[in-house]
C-alpha cells in the first residue's frame, strides 16, 4: 500500500526542472503574425507551405479565420515574413515588439480587429451604384421597357458599349479579386479570387468579342443585331460576379466578427486604471503603471485591476468574469484575487502579484487567441482538398466548355456553363469549416471557465472515451483532516504529533497540511519547533514513498505502510490499525525516529459534493472512468465507490502514472484529470490532459484544457463542448463538400435546369456565410453548474 507523498515542492522543484516541463513550455510559445492577402483555403494552405519550408521552421499554422499565423522554430522573422512575400502575400509580426504593442495594444486585439467589412461595405456601395444603372440598361430597359434616351432606341451597339463601360467600372472597383486572383496564379497557387476574377474575366472579354461581331455585321450591312444583343452579351454577369461575391465576403467578415464575441468581450473585462497607495498617498494610474509588489486600493462595486493578495480587507468576490461562475465568493485577508474580477462589498488593499500579460485574464485571452493560431488535425481534410481545388475546378470548367462545344452547342452556352462551374465553385467553406467552429467553441468554453490551449485539444476533447481521474484534490476536495492517532507503547501521542509535525512542517502536501494544521491547534507553541536549524536536518522527499529528516539527531521517516515497512517491522496490532483506517476511506501515514515506530495517523479526505453527479454524467456520455491514484487500495476502493467508479488503479507512483495511461490509450482516446502538479508526465502522456482549479502556472503549462473552476462538472461541460463543435465541424465539412459535389455538376449543365453564372456567384457567395452561420449555433451551448442541472 504505497502512500502517494508527491504533491510537495520537492516534486514542483523537480518538474521545474525536467524535460518534460521545459518541452510543454516550448510548445506553447508561438511566434505570432499577421497574414494580408489571403481569401480562401487555397491561400491559406500556400502561406503554411511556403513557411513550412523555411529552414529552422518546425511547425507553421495559418489561421483563415483570423488571418494569423503561428510559427515555431528558429527561423528569423525576416526569413518567415519573406517566404510570405515570395508566396504572394503579406506579413508582420504582431504583439511581439514593444513599439507594436504599443501602437495595436495587443496581439489578440489585433487578430480580431474587424479590417475587412469598413471596406468590403465602401466596395459593395459603389458597385451597387453602377450595376443597378447596368441592370436598368441591360434588363430593366430591354426586359421591363424602362425608359432611355432615344439615342439608344435600337442602337445596340451603343446598348452595348454603355453597359461594357460600366461593367468595367464594377470590375475596377473589385479589381483586388483581379489583383490577387491573377498574381497568385503567377506564383503557382490560384485561389479564390482567381475563380472570381477568371469568371467576370471570361464573362466581360467574350462580351467584348460579340462587340466586335456586332461592328463586323454593321460593317458588311447585317443589321439584325437584337438577337445577339439580347442572348450573347453577359456584360451585366462580369459585373454581377464580383459585386454578389463582395457581398458574401461581407456577410462572412460579419458572422467571422461575430464568432470572436466572446474573446471581444474578455478583452473589454481588462481594467484600464488602478489606484495605487505609495507613501501612503492614493493616486489613479494607468494599469500599464502597475507593478508586482505594488499596493492597491479596490473600492467597492470596481472591477480588481491586477491579481493580487489581499493586505487587508475582506469581501465579497464576483468571479464570473473569471470562473464562469455567477455566484459571489468570499475572500479574506491573505486570500489571491485576479483581475477583472469585481470586488461587491468593501474597501481592498491588495498587494501586486502578477501584472500586465501574466495576470489570469491575459493568460486566459492568450490561450483562447493561441487556440486560433492552432489547426486542429481534421482541418488537414479540408487544406488538402483546398490545396488543389482552384486548379481542378479550372480544369472542370474548361473541359465542361468543351464538352459542350464538340456536343453542338452555342459558343455562348458552352461560356455560359464554363462560367457558371468557376464562379459557384467555394473553396472558402472549405477552408472556413474548422476554424470557425473551433473559435465559437473555445470562446463559450472561456466564457464559463473551460480553457482550451489549441484547437486540438478542443477537437479530441471531442473524441475522449476514457477518463483517468486523479483523487486528491479532483473528486475530493483536497482539504483533508486528521481523524485517529494512534501512539505505539514506545511513544506518546504528543511525541508522535511533535514528530509529525517537524517532517511534515516543509511538504506542500494535503496530507501534510493536515497534520501540520491539526498540530498548531493542539500547541501553537510547536511554531517554534523548526525555528532551531539544529532540530532538523536533512530533509528530503522521497516522491511515492514519503519524507525523511534527521530530528534530534535521529533519522526519522514519514510515509506509507508500504515504505515504513521496509525500515522498522509492524506487528499485528499495528497492521490491524492500517486495515481498520484504510476499510474506512481514510489514510494512515506512519512515523519513525530511531528505528523505532512512533505510531499512525489517519487522515481523511472528503468528496466534493458534485463529483458522483460528475461520474454518472460522464457515464451518460458513454465515458469509461478509471480512478487513477497514488494512494492505498482500500481508501481507493471507498472514494471509488462513493463517487460511483467502478474501476481503480491504486497504488501507482508517480512514474507509473504515465505507464497506466499509455496502457488505457491501447484503442482509446484518454483523458488525465489532475492537478497539474505531480501529475504532469501522466498529463502530458494522455490525449489530452486537464488540469482542474487552475491553481499554479504548472497546471497551465502542463494540460491542454485548463479547468477554472474546481468543479470535475467542468470535465463533464469540457467534454460535451468538445462534442458538440466537433459535431459542428462535421457538419461544416459536410455542408462544404456537398455543396460542391451537387452545385458543380448543376453549373455544367449536368441537370436539366440549366444555371446563369450570375445564379452561382449568388450561391458562392452565401456557401461561406453559411458554414459560419452554423459555427454561430455553438453560442447555444448550454453547461451544466451543479449536481442539479440536467
Amino acid at each position: 500500500m504505497h502512500h502517494n507523498l508527491v504533491r510537495d515542492n520537492y516534486h514542483l522543484k523537480a518538474l521545474v526542472n525536467s524535460e518534460c516541463f521545459f518541452t510543454i513550455r516550448e510548445i506553447s510559445s508561438l511566434r505570432k503574425f499577421l497574414v494580408e492577402g489571403m481569401s480562401c483555403a487555397a491561400c491559406q494552405a500556400r502561406v503554411e507551405k511556403a513557411v513550412s519550408n523555411v529552414d529552422g521552421v518546425t511547425s507553421c499554422s495559418v489561421s483563415l479565420l483570423t488571418n494569423s499565423m503561428g510559427v515555431e522554430g528558429n527561423a528569423t522573422d525576416d526569413a518567415i515574413i519573406k517566404a510570405v512575400i515570395d508566396a504572394g502575400y503579406n506579413a508582420y509580426v504582431s504583439g511581439t515588439d514593444s513599439d507594436i504593442r504599443k501602437k495595436s495594444h495587443n496581439y489578440e486585439e489585433d487578430i480580431i480587429k474587424d479590417r475587412e467589412t469598413p471596406k468590403l461595405k465602401k466596395r459593395l456601395i459603389y458597385s451597387i451604384i453602377f450595376l443597378l444603372i447596368l441592370m436598368y440598361v441591360s434588363m430593366g430597359h430591354n426586359m421591363l421597357s424602362l425608359p432611355l434616351p432615344h439615342y439608344f432606341d435600337n442602337n445596340y451597339i451603343a446598348l452595348a458599349l454603355t453597359q461594357m463601360i460600366l461593367a468595367l467600372i464594377v470590375m475596377l472597383i473589385n479589381s483586388k479579386f483581379f489583383v490577387s486572383g491573377f498574381k497568385s496564379t503567377i506564383h503557382g497557387a490560384p485561389n479564390m479570387d482567381t475563380l472570381v476574377a477568371l469568371g467576370s474575366s471570361v464573362s466581360f472579354f467574350w462580351s467584348i468579342y460579340v462587340v466586335y461581331k456586332m461592328c463586323g455585321m454593321v460593317a458588311s450591312g447585317d443589321m439584325n443585331l437584337r438577337h445577339i444583343y439580347y442572348n450573347e452579351l453577359y456584360f451585366e454577369s462580369a459585373a454581377m460576379i464580383p459585386t454578389l461575391i463582395t457581398v458574401g465576403k461581407m456577410l462572412e467578415a460579419m458572422s467571422k466578427g461575430k464568432t470572436t464575441s466572446a474573446l471581444k468581450s474578455l478583452m473589454k473585462l481588462r481594467p484600464t486604471t488602478a489606484i495605487l497607495i505609495k507613501n501612503g498617498v492614493e493616486k489613479e494610474v494607468d494599469i500599464e503603471s502597475v507593478r508586482a509588489g505594488d499596493l492597491f486600493k479596490v473600492k467597492p462595486g470596481a472591477s480588481i485591476p491586477v491579481d493580487g493578495i489581499i493586505i487587508d480587507g475582506e469581501s465579497a468576490i464576483d468571479e464570473s468574469a473569471i470562473t464562469g461562475e455567477s455566484i459571489p465568493v468570499d475572500r479574506k485577508e491573505g486570500d489571491t484575487v485576479k483581475s477583472a474580477t469585481i470586488n461587491q462589498n468593501s474597501v481592498l488593499i491588495c498587494k501586486a502579484t502578477h501584472v500586465g500579460e501574466d495576470t489570469t485574464l491575459s493568460k486566459i485571452i492568450t490561450m483562447v487567441s493561441d487556440a486560433a493560431a492552432t489547426k486542429a488535425p481534421i482541418a488537414r481534410i479540408a487544406d488538402k482538398v483546398s490545396s488543389i481545388f482552384v486548379p481542378v475546378v479550372i480544369i472542370i470548367a474548361i473541359a465542361v466548355t468543351a464538352i459542350w462545344i464538340m456536343n453542338g452547342a452555342d459558343m455562348s452556352f458552352a461560356v455560359e456553363r464554363g462560367i457558371s462551374v468557376l464562379v459557384i465553385s467555394c473553396p472558402c467553406a472549405l477552408g472556413l469549416a474548422t476554424p470557425v467552429a473551433i473559435m465559437v467553441g473555445s470562446g463559450v468554453g472561456a466564457k464559463n471557465g473551460i480553457l482550451f490551449k489549441t484547437s486540438e485539444a478542443l477537437e479530441t476533447a471531442g473524441r475522449v472515451n476514457t477518463i483517468a481521474l486523479d483523487k486528491t484534490g479532483t473528486i475530493t476536495k483536497g482539504e483533508p483532516k486528521v481523524t485517529d492517532i494512534y501512539n505505539t507503547k514506545v511513544s506518546s501521542s504528543d511525541v508522535l504529533i511533535d514528530i509529525a509535525y517537524r517532517l511534515e512542517k516543509n511538504s506542500e502536501h494535503p496530507l501534510a497540511k493536515a497534520i501540520v494544521n491539526y498540530a498548531l491547534e493542539k500547541n501553537n507553541s510547536k511554531e517554534n519547533i523548526v525555528t532551531n536549524d539544529s532540530n532538523i536536518k536533512d530533509f528530503k522527499i522521497l516522491p511515492g514513498n514519503g519524507i525523511v529528516a534527521t530530528i534530534d539527531d535521529k533519522l526519522s521517516h514519514a510515509g506509507s505502510s508500504t515504505y515504513i515497512s521496509t525500515i522498522v517491522a509492524l506487528d499485528d496490532a499495528v497492521n490491524k490499525k492500517i486495515d481498520e483506517y484504510t476499510s474506512e476511506g481514510k489514510t494512515p501515514l506512519l512515523f519513525e525516529s530511531g528505528g523505532k515506530l512512533l505510531g499512525i495517523i489517519a487522515v481523511a479526505d472528503v468528496i466534493k459534493e458534485d463529483s458522483p453527479y460528475a461520474v454518472m454524467a460522464l457515464k451518460k456520455l458513454n465515458m469509461n472512468i478509471v480512478l487513477l491514484t497514488g494512494d492505498n487500495e482500500r481508501t481507493a476502493e471507498n472514494i471509488a465507490k462513493k463517487a460511483n467508479i467502478d474501476k481503480v488503479i491504486a497504488n501507482v507512483l508517480p512514474d507509473g502514472k504515465e505507464g497506466v495511461i499509455k496502457s488505457l490509450q491501447d484503442g482509446s482516446k484518454v483523458a488525465m484529470v489532475g492537478d497539474g502538479i505531480n501529475d504532469a508526465p501522466a498529463l502530458t502522456r494522455a490525449d489530452v490532459g486537464i488540469a482542474i482549479g487552475a491553481g499554479t502556472d504548472v497546471a497551465i503549462d502542463s494540460a491542454d484544457i485548463v479547468l477554472m473552476n474546481n468543479s470535475l462538472v467542468d470535465v463533464v461541460n469540457a467534454i460535451r463542448l468538445g462534442k458538440a463543435t466537433l459535431k459542428n465541424i462535421y457538419e461544416n465539412l459536410f455542408w462544404a463538400f456537398f455543396y460542391n459535389v451537387i452545385c458543380i455538376p448543376l453549373a455544367a449543365g449536368a441537370f436539366p435546369y440549366k444555371m446563369n453564372p450570375m445564379i452561382g456567384a449568388a450561391a458562392m457567395s452565401l456557401s461561406s456565410f453559411t458554414v459560419c452561420m452554423n459555427a454561430l449555433r455553438l453560442n447555444a451551448f448550454k453547461v451544466n453548474k451543479n449536481e442539479k442541472s440536467k
